[in-house]
């Protein structure tokens, strides 16, 4: 059974930073590109960023470019997300998913996809 499971959200103030991770399982990790993805309050879901299977090509949505950074961790089966620099806008929930192969591109096609974890940025 596949699983992927994000930890790292939280309430940080505007410009601070944060680490989501996802853990995955139940799958061959390695094989398969990831991505970010989030859905703030009231809208629909916003790609982040993708990253392929062995982590050589990454993409960022432009408004991400220069403060997320996306990387993995293929030994520990795990994805992760720093965000730095983070605004109001950038509060949503967000989810990682699976790519149904291993290369990365924005907006998938993705096959499985985490809980989510909840961003706040607020003063």
């Amino acid at each position: 059974e596949v699983q992927l499971v994000e930890s790292g959200g939280g309430l940080v103030q505007p410009g601070g930073s944060l680490r989501l991770s996802c853990a995955a399982s139940g799958f061959t990790f390695d094989d398969y590109a990831m991505s970010w993805v989030r859905q703030a309050p009231g809208k629909g879901l916003e790609w982040v960023s993708a990253i392929s299977w062995n982590g050589g090509s990454t993409y960022y949505a432009e408004s991400m470019k220069g403060r997320f950074t996306i990387s993995r961790d293929n030994a520990k089966n795990t994805l992760y997300l720093q965000m730095n620099s983070l605004k109001s806008e950038d509060t949503a929930v967000y989810y990682c998913a699976k790519d149904v192969d291993g290369i990365a591109t924005m907006h998938g096609p993705v096959d499985y996809w985490g809980q989510g974890t909840q961003v706040t940025v607020s003063s």
